[in-house]
Order: structure tokens, then sequence, then C-alpha cells
């Protein structure tokens, strides 16, 4: 009724006659003009509130008036004119008495009202900055798709009256077809950007931001990078910048800004805890055991909490856009359902077929852009999250207490930033499964029970019990992960010591027993690597078999129950099941695994919370700006600890430093001088007493943390450069002589560590580093000690002392040189962490307590202390200023004997170039700077084929043939069931059910078993393969790298090779096989359905042939882009944790210098540095997707057009077969292309261990024909003939023509100024470096041509810089576990660690930990001591072994070393010459020649080099 008032009864006509069952079908006008016209109006008036707030809210600034937009403008305006001209046409025919149904009022005015709104938007959105339209788009395509029905209709109407009717309407319907076709063009146009927007300044802006809506709706944007990366391979300037809002600047405080929001709530929280439990007066300790009863933990400040404020929002819309789709999905098996009717029906029209086959087309065309929409957004938000978790880490981790730093090693550190941040990155693109997937399933389920009925609910059943199976599987796997993630910590963790101490290693030729370590480690994973694998193998199992059971038991009660002759199982019923099963199947199957990887990243989300939850060092502890007293530096009854937890370290410290004052601190190892330095900075528990300093502050840590960057900008450290201040500063450093020897001069990249620099100079750098940056207060940890006692001196004298650079600063200077003491202006002696006595150098010794037994224990035993020139103490210590006096007029300066005695410049050379500089510094041109740290080479190009058959190998070749069988037949199970089932319905049609029920429901069955039992079978055997591999290429990456030369870890960063270990080995373990599993089943998969497509309808093969070159054309475009973009972005991760890993280490000089927001800026960038190269590859997996699966929603397309067309020949079954397998072959060419271009990403991995695994190998361990005979050497007689040797290939000579020879047990000085070859004499007798010529014999065995371990194993040094690994002491000390407990103790005893050990609860076993970080540098040095007094072999070296010991452990050494090793020959590099004085005879090395070589009489006689150093040492007068 209401639809004749509305458009008057003539022009109604029933809907179906006319529209449905003719060949040439049209609609009612009235229909017309109602529905078809409204449409795109009510779209637009509900949109447009939104839109416009939307609008409101985010401006991007004005955009010009263009040509363009003034065409558009006046478009709207036509079709406002020309919609009106309809209304008043209508109303001037009303005037004339011709009376119009109301339809032709409303409409028109609705238009018209519409065109204006639309015009308005354009001019807003131009206004607001929008360069291209999706609302409007959306609506002009709305348009002209309904006006595209009434233009059809009007020409048929007109052809077949001959006439045209109504002229006016015709003509104005035209022109407004005309117009809304040239607006939707117009609209597909990109506006000029907005002015005064920040795309302009970007060199190299993302697209995306001015890319239009259907550019941005299919991803085309991408498109150009895509070319560019297929056309050549892209490098990191090709690459986009980031957007805005995705930059740490944008991410990383939002996030912070909610956790701080959470801990303040927590704070208050257990602060109202207090008060209710502590009623106000009870001390805060009491509320603490109060607390800590409670069996209530305080609320944790929840960080989940803050990642939802911060990400939720913008993550929604993703979920929204998944909602969409989740409803889509649904369509297409009803769409299929029409098509089987279609097919089964006689005598309707053709175009039906068609249209449903468009309709196939267009939903599934619409699924695909919005699924990529959603995961686009969900990618992303993965991605901020991901910057914005490293960045709260790494601001954390610069200011986390010592307490802290002891719970998380930096190797756990990383890893929250690599492989935590990372699980929450990957859970965020599977989070919206969690509602997503029961939704899917109701609706499947809804649909299913139309369908099949009652017995659907058998099916769900099965599926049902098979989620408690997953689940099971799921906690197993998960409790394995967590097990492995556990193992692989400690193994890179070993790893990590191993390349650390590799040096050390090579040198006690213990590398087998740290092997063994490694490898039992790994075989533990591998263990644990096998079960995961075979749980998968059963998971896939249950994953591939799930839909087919379920069909399987739905289908057989469905038949075995209905006894109704209408409801047999017939085509349409099977085949919409099985579509609606296999839409099922994905929810089912994500549902556990989205499940475990919430579980994965709650795990993660705990360690990260409490890593951020980890207590902070008080900012305030030192107080800074304190003005009050003269004095810079005081503290008042100082108490501190390194942990609350621990016994405090040092007790009642008071000190006060007057402004400009030198305060040396002195004592014994371990007695708590460094821990004094770092209460100053603030790095210590304050327990009680007030520190405060006045002004800033700079430090030099007693072991100098360099940074991976030149050598200027080490010493400049973020300050600007000023060429003078800068040049004095070398100068007073003695620096200056070193930059002549570097490569590159002062823009020489220094290594990771300063592995490219002596102790020495590290130490020099790190001093420079401190004078440079000019600041009031001045905290030195010993910095003289690394240094030869000349420059020592020169460093006292012109940086230090009275007279130096630093003059009229405050000063602290922990020391352990008698020698500067008395010009210092204060001395405070520490013992056991108090302040035993403090004063001048005069008044300790009148005080006459220990400080003066120290001193004359020293003085008398020693001709004298150190290197001064002092001249010979009296004998009596009576006359100590005549001490003083002569000490002064003595004090010959450094630079007088330079300038008199040329050889005497103290050059310290860089072992490896030895060039003459003649020419000064400034001339050498900067541009020969050599970089020592060799690029990371990224493979470019496609992975070679070698590679994939190099992992084939490590599978075994017959293996993987067997495998790649297994799948084919797995297949063909699948096929042969399906079509058995298209049979089976066409019964149906034939009357025929159920005569053979039986038969047909036992073959489908065997079918789908054999399948699931070929799945299994293949699975197990793939995940042998793999787990053989993964074992072979680990183990030949361990064992090549225990046997690379040396010299490979100096140009190597140990960062690079870790990565090796941890990275590419994970995933050759976890992601390499998931990847090959994935490919294989999705090409099988593939196949399969061409083959069934092909089958039923052969005509579609001509159309394989273009879809095939364009699925290729799209897969060799992305592959090559995606491919490289990966490479990229995992170059670009590694110095994120290299710098990490650098900052952590240095944390206490950045903060003490105050670089902290600096360093965080720094490591901001490089996040973002990585994230442009992440962002462009999610962008391409959608610019791929869309892509993809257009060609997959072609084939749909195709098959079903065909199937209409072959109506006739095809039974209803195979059509449904052939459909619904067009249906699902989208996914599987999807993942094909992802897992071809995964596979070629991680098969990068073994390219990489290859190529790590085939480094030149030094010599071989032993060599069987050649071995000495036990006891060698006897003697000890050590001859060098001829003998040169050099750094590396291409590197100059350091050593050049030695010849001398050693006797047996004679005790040898090795002196010579730093550079000139000593430490190298020492390594060519180990054979860490091979000769260049000559060679050496021990006892008559030429060492070159013996086993290194043979070699290495019956010589013993104790090194320059004391290593331990963590692991017990124990293992420290003996690690082939060789010598009883009573040989450790007696060890330990005479390196006098004994009393240590014994105070320790765990005596032997006492852990180390990384690094031998718990025990003091001196006692790590004892360590060394005690290993070489276990291995007790004719030949000793000692390297600069002393220097960081106080003296009395020093003399402790030197009478071990000579009681102990009297009969051995002993070779001691020396940096204090009283040393060896008493030695056999001395070797002074210059410029790698041999200068002098006699007894130290006879050479003072001789006046030659070691005169002049013993004069400058005061060993002569």
């Amino acid at each position: 009724a209401e639809q004749s008032f509305f458009c008057a009864a003539d022009r109604d006509l029933p809907l179906s006659n006319q529209t449905l069952h003719t060949d040439r079908p049209d609609l009612p006008e009235c229909f017309q003009l109602s529905v078809l016209s409204w449409l795109p109006c009510i779209y637009l008036w509900a949109v447009s509130p939104i839109y416009l707030f939307y609008l409101k809210m985010n401006n991007r600034g004005y955009i010009m008036m263009s040509i363009m937009n003034r065409f558009k403008t006046a478009f709207g305006l036509l079709l406002w004119i020309v919609c009106w001209t309809d209304l008043f046409s209508t109303f001037h025919e009303l005037r004339q008495g011709i009376s119009h149904p109301p339809i032709y009022f409303v409409t028109p005015l609705v238009l018209g009202m519409t065109m204006l709104l639309a015009t308005f938007l354009i001019q807003f959105e131009r206004l607001r900055g929008v360069q291209s339209s999706g609302v409007l788009f959306i609506f002009w395509f709305l348009s002209v798709l309904c006006a595209i029905v009434p233009f059809r209709s009007k020409i048929l109407q007109a052809s077949s009256k001959s006439e045209v009717t109504d002229k006016l309407r015709f003509t104005t319907f035209y022109f407004y077809f005309g117009l809304v076709v040239c607006e939707l063009i117009l609209c597909c146009f990109n506006e000029k950007p907005p002015l005064f927007s920040n795309a302009v300044t970007d060199p190299n802006p993302c697209p995306e931001t001015s890319a239009g809506f259907l550019s941005t709706m299919t991803f085309w944007w991408f498109t150009s990078m895509a070319i560019k990366g297929y056309k050549m391979p892209l490098e990191a300037k090709d690459l986009w910048s980031l957007n805005q809002r995705d930059s740490s600047k944008v991410m990383v405080p939002k996030l912070l800004k909610e956790w701080e929001k959470e801990l303040a709530k927590a704070k208050r929280y257990v602060f109202k805890l207090s008060v209710k439990w502590g009623g106000g007066e009870s001390s805060p300790e009491e509320v603490e055991v109060l607390l800590s009863n409670q069996k209530s933990s305080p609320r944790q400040p929840s960080f989940l909490r803050a990642l939802i404020k911060a990400f939720g929002p913008y993550f929604l819309i993703g979920s929204a856009f998944k909602l969409l789709q989740d409803i889509i999905t649904f369509v297409n098996p009803q769409l299929l359902r029409m098509l089987i009717i279609f097919t089964k029906q006689e005598g309707v029209p053709d175009w039906w077929g068609y249209a449903l086959a468009f309709l196939m087309f267009f939903t599934a065309f619409l699924q695909t852009l919005i699924l990529h929409h959603h995961f686009q957004y969900c990618f992303v938000t993965g991605m901020n999250v991901r910057t914005a978790i490293i960045g709260a880490i790494y601001r954390k981790a610069l200011v986390i207490t010592n307490a802290a730093k002891r719970s998380s090693t930096v190797g756990e550190v990383v890893n929250l930033m690599s492989v935590d941040a990372q699980r929450f990155m990957d859970l965020t693109t599977f989070l919206n499964m969690l509602w997503s997937a029961p939704l899917q399933i109701m609706l499947a389920l809804y649909f299913l029970w139309q369908n099949l009925g009652p017995s659907v609910l058998a099916g769900v059943a099965v599926m049902i019990m098979l989620i408690p199976f997953n689940a099971v599987i799921a906690m197993k796997m998960r409790g394995y992960q967590v097990e492995q993630m556990r193992l692989k910590d400690s193994r890179i963790k070993l790893m990590n010591e191993i390349l650390n101490g590799i040096k050390v290693l090579k040198l006690y030729a213990w590398e087998n027993s740290f092997k063994e370590k490694v490898l039992a480690i790994r075989q533990k994973e591998l263990n644990v690597l096998r079960k995961t694998a075979y749980l998968g193998a059963l998971s896939t199992m249950a994953w591939t078999s799930a839909p087919f059971m379920v069909a399987l038991t739905s289908f057989a009660v469905y038949v075995y129950v209905t006894v109704d002759e209408n409801t047999a199982l017939d085509a349409e019923r099977a085949f919409v099941s099985l579509s609606l099963f296999n839409i099922l199947r994905f929810p089912l199957n994500m549902l556990p695994q989205v499940i475990s990887s919430i579980v994965q990243a709650s795990v993660s989300l705990k360690r990260i919370q409490s890593f951020l939850s980890h207590d902070e060092l008080d900012p305030n502890s030192v107080d800074r700006n304190n003005t009050a007293t003269e004095f810079s530096v005081t503290v008042a009854n100082g108490k501190f600890t390194w942990a609350k937890e621990d016994p405090p370290v040092l007790h009642n410290i008071n000190v006060m430093v007057p402004q400009g004052s030198l305060l040396a601190v002195v004592g014994h190892v371990g007695c708590g001088k460094s821990s004094l330095i770092s209460a100053l900075l603030g790095e210590m528990e304050r327990l009680e007493g007030e520190v405060s300093i006045r002004g800033s502050v700079a430090y030099v840590p007693q072991q100098a943390w360099i940074q991976n960057i030149t050598l200027r900008d080490n010493i400049l450290f973020g300050k600007p450069y000023n060429e003078q201040k800068y040049r004095s500063v070398l100068e007073a450093c003695a620096l200056t002589p070193d930059l002549e020897v570097l490569p590159g001069g002062d823009l020489t990249e220094i290594g990771e560590k300063g592995i490219n620099l002596s102790g020495g100079q590290r130490q020099r750098v790190s001093l420079a580093r401190a004078l440079y940056s000019d600041t009031d207060v001045y905290l030195l940890d010993d910095p003289l000690s690394a240094v030869d006692a000349h420059v020592a001196k020169h460093i006292f004298d012109n940086l230090i002392g009275p007279d130096g650079a630093l003059k009229g600063k405050t000063r602290i200077l922990v020391t352990h040189g008698i020698s500067f003491l008395p010009q210092v202006d204060n001395i405070m002696v520490m013992v056991d962490g108090r302040v035993s006595e403090m004063g001048s150098y005069q008044e300790l010794l009148k005080q006459d307590g220990a400080f003066a037994e120290f001193l004359r224990n020293y003085a008398l035993e020693d001709i004298v202390e150190e290197d001064e020139a002092i001249g010979r103490p009296p004998p009596p210590l009576c006359s100590k200023s005549a001490r003083i006096s002569a000490k002064q007029t003595d004090g010959c300066s450094m630079f007088a004997a330079d300038g008199e005695n040329p050889r005497f410049r103290s050059v310290r050379r860089q072992g490896c170039s030895q060039r003459k500089h003649s020419e000064p510094q400034e001339k050498k041109k900067p541009h020969d700077m050599v970089k020592l740290i060799q690029t990371e080479n990224t493979e470019t190009g496609r992975v070679k084929t070698k590679v994939y058959l190099e992992y084939a190998k490590a599978v075994g070749p017959l293996l993987s043939v067997f495998i790649c069988f297994l799948y084919g037949c797995q297949n063909a199970a699948s096929i042969g069931s399906n079509i058995w089932l298209s049979e089976w319905t066409n019964d149906a049609a034939r009357n025929a059910t159920k005569e053979n029920l039986n038969m047909r429901v036992g073959v489908y069955a065997a079918l789908g078993t054999a399948q699931g039992i070929l799945v299994l079978i293949s699975s197990f055997t793939l995940a042998m393969g793999n787990m053989a591999a993964a074992r072979k290429l680990h183990y030949n990456l361990l064992s090549n790298k225990l046997h690379t030369p040396q010299s490979f870890f100096d140009t190597t960063p140990i960062g690079r090779i870790i990565n090796r270990f941890s990275k590419d080995i994970y995933v050759i373990d976890e992601a390499l096989p998931a990847t090959v599993l994935m490919f294989l089943s999705t090409l099988f998969a593939s196949l399969s359905t061409m083959l069934v497509i092909v089958s039923t309808t052969p005509i579609f093969a001509v159309v394989i042939v273009p879809l095939a070159v364009a699925y290729v054309f799209v897969q060799r475009f992305y592959v090559a882009t995606s491919r490289q973009l990966k490479r990229l972005e995992s170059v670009s991760r590694s110095p994120i944790y290299s710098n990490f890993s650098e900052t952590i280490t240095g944390a206490s000089v950045i903060r003490a210098y105050g670089r902290h927001s600096a360093f965080v800026l720094m490591s901001d960038t490089k996040v973002d540095e990585n994230q442009k190269s992440y962002y462009p590859g999610i962008v391409s997996n959608r610019w791929l997707g869309v892509r993809i699966e257009f060609i997959g929603n072609c084939i749909v397309l195709f098959a079903a057009m065909f199937a209409v067309t072959r109506k006739q020949s095809l039974t209803a079954g195979l059509v449904g077969l052939s459909v619904s397998y067009a249906l699902q072959v989208t996914m599987s060419l999807n993942w094909m292309v992802r897992m071809t271009s995964d596979l070629e990403s991680n098969i990068v991995a073994v390219e990489r261990v290859k190529e790590y695994s085939e480094t030149k190998p030094e010599a071989p361990w032993e060599v069987e024909d050649k071995k000495p005979s036990p006891n060698w050497p006897v003697e000890g007689n050590v001859q060098f003939q001829n003998y040169s040797v050099r750094y590396r290939e291409g590197l100059d000579l350091v050593l050049k023509n030695l010849t001398l020879s050693v006797k047996g047990g004679e005790k040898i000085g090795i002196v010579g100024r730093t550079g000139a070859g000593k430490s190298s004499m020492t390594l060519c007798l180990f054979r860490l470096l091979e000769a260049a010529a000559g060679e050496i014999t021990i006892d008559e065995v030429k060492i070159a041509e013996i086993g290194l371990h043979d070699l290495r194993s019956k010589l013993t040094i104790i090194p320059q810089e004391p290593v331990l690994f963590s692991g017990t002491l124990r293992m420290n000390l003996d690690p082939f576990e060789q010598c009883s407990d009573d040989e450790l103790w007696k060890a330990l005893e005479q390196s006098h660690l004994h009393k240590f050990v014994r105070n320790q609860p765990a005596k032997l076993e006492l852990e180390c930990t990384e690094g031998g970080e718990n025990l003091s540098v001196g006692q790590r040095q004892l360590v060394c001591l005690a290993r070489a007094l276990l291995r007790k072999t004719r030949i000793l070296v000692l390297d600069e072994a002393t220097a960081a010991i106080d003296l009395e452990t020093d003399d402790l050494i030197q009478s071990t070393i000579r009681t102990q090793f009297e009969d051995c020959t002993v070779f001691t590099i020396a940096h204090r010459l009283n040393t060896i004085m008493d030695y056999t005879r001395v070797l002074v090395l210059d410029k790698g020649q041999v200068a002098e070589f006699d007894t130290p009489t006879s050479l003072i006689s001789q006046k030659g080099i070691f005169y002049s150093m013993a004069k400058d040492a005061g060993l002569v007068l």
C-alpha cells in the first residue's frame, strides 16, 4: 500500500517477472527512483557527522585552490542545479495540472541537498588539508553504480517505445550521470600537499601520506619501491623516512607517560597500605616486614595497562576492519550454494550464473581489501609497541641501580630488547583473533545448522575434542619453549664469554674444554627441540585432519540418521558445508596459537615489567648544588652498600676536599677505593650520611670505557670541537705520538671495547675525555696503572699533578703508585671500607701509622718504587726532607730528556702499524682513514641455489627427496577423498542414495585417515631432517670459530659473531623448519587446486597461463624487494643491540658526564633507522597480499564462469568440487609467495652461518706425526732465528729479524717503549701470530711444525688483562679437572688467595660472575697467577701482569714467581724496571728489533737505551 501511494500504482509491476525470468532483466521505475537514488544519499548523510568531527580534530594545514578543486566544486554545484531542475519541473507540471506521485518531489530534493553537502565537504576537506577523500570517493562510486540501472533501463524503454516520453527528465538524468562520472574520475586523483606540511622538508618522504584513496586501499603507493627493488637491490638511502607518528620521538614518551601514571598509582597504593598497617609511626622497615608477611603482594604497576592506554585506540580501528571482514567471509559459501542450485535447475537465464560469479569475485575482493587494512593497522601497532618498549628499556637501563644490574646481566637485558619486544610485535598481529575466532566459529555453526541440521553437532563434538588436545600440546610446547629460551640464554652467555676471552682460551689451549661445555648445552637444547618437533608434528596432523574429521562425522551421522528421501546428502549440502568447515579451520587453528602466543607474551610482559620496575639510582643521593661550604666534595658519616640487602661496603666515611686540591686515595686491593668513587658519583646505595659535590664531574673509571666510534669522538664525547684545546689535551695525555701510528690518526675508528688500542692508550683516551670535558671535579680511579712508568710520570706532571693542566680543579685520585704521593695535597688511607687515616704526606709520616709502615716496607725493599726520578734514597728513613728536596732538584723534566735524546720519544706504537711518519699529523689526509671493523657484508640479489642445496645436503639428500614424495602422497589422498565425496553427492541426483552407503562412507573415511597418517609421517621426517641440519651447522660453526686465528677476532665485532650464534642459529633451529613445512604444504595445496579445476573444466587451462605469469611477476617483484628490506632490517638491527650493550657497560661514565639524554637520542635514532626498513617490509606484505589475492579471486571468477558455461555437461558435485577448491586457493597462493620469501630470507641464516663456518682456520691443534715427547720442553731453551712477524696480511712487520737464544732457566726481562713489539714477541711464542720469516725453536723442536695445543699447553702466560669466565672458581683454575683439591689449595696459597677463598662459604665452588666482576681486578690477577702455578711448565711469560695491583700484592707475586718458577725460563714484559733488575738478562726492543741484550749491570754501564730508561725511573743516578 505504501509503495503504491508513494509511486502511484501504474508504475509498479511485480518484481519477479520483469526482472528475474527474462533474458533482458530490468528493475521497476519506482524501485529505481526510491531505493537506488537514496542509497548514496543515506550513506553520505550517515557518515558526514563523524567525518566532520574527525576533520575538526585533525588539521593538516590548508591546500591552495587548484584547477582540479575548482572543477570538482563546479561540478558539485552543477549537480545540485540539475537535481533541482527536476524538482522545479515537477512543481511546474503540478501547476499545469499533471499530478505526480510524491516520489518525484522527494527524490530530487534529497539528491540536491546531498550534492550541496558533497560540495561543502570538497571545500572543507581542502581547508583541512585532506589530499584525497575516501568518504567522497565511496559516495561518487555508489552514485555511479546506482545510476547505471536507470541509465540502461531508460535506453531500453526508449528503444522499445521508439520515442522518449519524458524528454526533460531523460536529458537531466544523462547530465546527472555524466557529471557524477566526472566527479568519480576527478576523485581518483590527488590534491597537492597542504602548505606548511612537514612533507616538504623531508628529503625522501613516504608516499603514503600523500597517496590517494584508491592508492591507499590497494597499497598502490608502494609499487614505486617494488619496482626500484626489482631493478636493483635496495640500499638504505632508498628507504622512505619514517612517518612522524611512528618515530621514537612520539612513541616512547607516549608509553612512558602511561607507565609513569601506573607507577604513581602503585606507589599511592603501597603508601595507603603502609599507613593502614604501620599506623603512621612505625619505621619503614617494619612496614616492609608487615607487607612481606601480608601474603597479598603490594600492587605491581601494570605494564599491560600502560600499553593498552598508549596503543589501544589505534589498534581498535584495525579491530573494526576485522569485524567487517569476518561478516563478509560468510557471503561466499551462500553464493556457492546458489551457484550449485543454479546448475541443477533447468531453463533459467544464464545471466544469473554470471551475476553470481561476479558477486563472488566482488565480495572476495572487498574482503581482501578490508583484511589487509586490518593487518596494516595491527602491524603498525606492533611496530610502535616495539619502538616504545625498546626505548623504555634503554632509558631504564641507564638509571638502574647496581643491585638491579646484578639481577639482569647485559645479555638478559639485550634479550628483553630483542626477543621480548619482538614477541609483543608478533602478538599484536594476532590479538584480534581472540574475539574474532569465536565469532567466526559461531557464525559458521549457525550456517552449518541450517545446512545439515542437528548432525552438525557430531562434527562440533569432534572439534571440541580436538581443542583440549591442541591445548595440551600448546602447553607442553610452551614449557619446552621456556626451557629452550633458558638454554639458549646460557649458551649465548657462554659464547659471549668465550669470544670475549678468546685470546686467553688460545693462550691456555683451553678451547676443547669450552667447546665441550657449549656442545653439552647445545645437546640439551636440541633434545628440547626434538620434543617440540614431535609435538609439532602431532599438532600439524590434528590441524590438517580436523576439517576432514569434522566433515566425516557430520556427513556420516547425517546420512545414517536422516530417513527422509528429500534430504539426501546432495552437492549443495556437502560442498557448502565443506567450505564452511574450511572457514572454521582457520579460527580453530589460530585460537590455540594465539593463546600460546599470549602466554609467551605474558612471560615477556612479566620480564619487561620487572625490569622497568627495578629501583633506579636516586638522582638526589649526591647533592649537586651545594654552595654553602668552601669544600667542593664532602661526605659526612657516609655508609654505602652496593645493594640494600648486602652488607655495607663503606663505613662512616668522612671526607672533605677543599676546592682545587688534589686528594690521593690509597689502600690494598679490595679495600673500597673504587667503591668510594662510585659513592661520590651516586652509583651506590646510600644507607646514611650526606654526600655533596659542587659543580660538574668528570670520571675516569679503572677500566677505561671506549665506544665504537672514532678516537676524536671518544675524546670530545659530545662537546664541540676546539682545535687548540683538543691539541693541548692530546699533548697532556701523551696521546700525540700514538696518533701518528694509528692508521687514520684521530679519525681512526676504535673497535668494540677499544680493541685496537692498547690498555694504556685506552686509559689515556679516557683521561683525555675527562680533561676535554673541562668540569669542576675530577674523579680518577687508578688511571695510571695501565700505562708505562715514564708515561705515568708525564701524565702526572702535565695533567694531574700540582703543575698539571688540572691545577685549580678539585681532583680525587685513586692510585697504587707511591712515587706521586709526596706531590699531592692530601692522602687518604683506606682499610677494609673505612678511612684509617688522612692528612698530607708529612703528617701521615709523623703519625707513624699504617701509612708510614706501608711506605717504610716499600721504600727499603725496592731500590725505589716505580718510576720516579727521586735519585737513590738515603737508607735511613730519617731525612724525609732531604729525600723530597732530592726529588725536586733531580726531577729531570720529561721533555728535557726528550729533547736531548730523540730515541726517547714516548711513541706508543700500535703493534700493527709500524710506518715511519716523518710528516706531521696535520698534513696526513683524513681520507686514508682505515676502518678497523669491516662492515658487515650483506649479500644482495637472489639467494644462490647453492645455499638451498647446502641445506638439503645438511638435511640429507635422500631424506629431502623422500619428504617431497610424502607430501605428494598426502595431497593425493586429500584430493581423492574430495572427488569421492563429489561422486557420493551425485547419488542423490540418481536417487540411489541407500544402496551403497557403507561403501561410500567407508572409502571416504579410509582416504581421509590415510591423509592424516601421511601428514604425521611427513612432518616427523621433515622435523628429523631439520634437526640433523641444525646440529651439523652449529657444530661446524662452533668448531670453526674456535679454530679461527686471533686476527679474525680483532677485526670482527663480537656482536656480529654472537649474532651468528644467536639469531642465525635460532632461525635454523626454529624458524626455518616451520617455513619449510609451510612452504611444502602450500606448494602442494596450490598445485592440487589447479589440478582439480582443470580436470573439471579443462578450458580453465587457458586462463592458468596469464594468471601464472601475473603471479610469477608479482612474486619476483615482491621477493626481490622484501628480501632486501629484510636484509637491511637485520643489518640495521645489530647496531641497536651493540650500542645498547656498550651503553650498559659504560652507564656510570655516561651518567657521570651527564650525557644521558644524548645517548637516549642516539639509541632512538638507531631504532628509527631500523623501523625505517621494517615499515616498508610490512607494507610490501600488504601490497603482495592484495595483488595475489586478486589473482586468487580471478581464479574463483573463472572457475565459476566456466562452470556456468559448461552447465549442461557438469554434475552439481563437480561444480561444487571445483568452485570450493577455488575458494580455498587464495589462501594457499598468498602463503606460498610469503613462504618463498620467508624461505629466502631465512635460508640467508644458513648462508651466514656457512660463511662463518668457513673462515680460514689456524694451524691444526695437534699434528700426529710431529707430536713432541710428553715431557718436552725439558731444558726450556728458546731460540729465535731471523724471526719476523706481522699482525695481518698487508700490514708492516712488527718484529724484524729477531735473532737471540735463551738458555733454560734464564730470567729474561723484555723492555722497550710501548709498541716496540714486546707483547708481539710473547704472542709469537704461542703462535697467536704466525711467522712471516724465520723460526722459533724450543729445545730443538721447531714450534711451527707441532700442533698448537701441543705447543700452548707446554707454555704458561700470565696475561696483561686478567680474564675470568663465569662459572666456579675451580673451573676457572682447572677447566679440564685434572688437578686434585689439594693441588688447587696449594696454588691458591702460593698466589695468596687462599685467605679470600677460605672466607667464602662456597670455597672452591665460588661462582664468578660474567667476566669475574665480583672479584676486584687485583684478585683476578692473582687467579691468573694461580692458573700459572697449576700448569707449572718450563717456560713462563709474564705480560705487564703487575699493573693493577697494589705494591704488597705485587711483591707477593714477584716473590712467588722467583721461588716457584726458579728453574723455569721466564720472560717478563716489564713496566717497572725494578722488577727485572735482578734478572739474568734484559732484552731491549726498539721498533721491532733487538737494540740491546745483556745483563742489567752491563747494560747500565753501556749507557744505552736501558740506561736512560733506568735513569728515568730513578734506578740510577
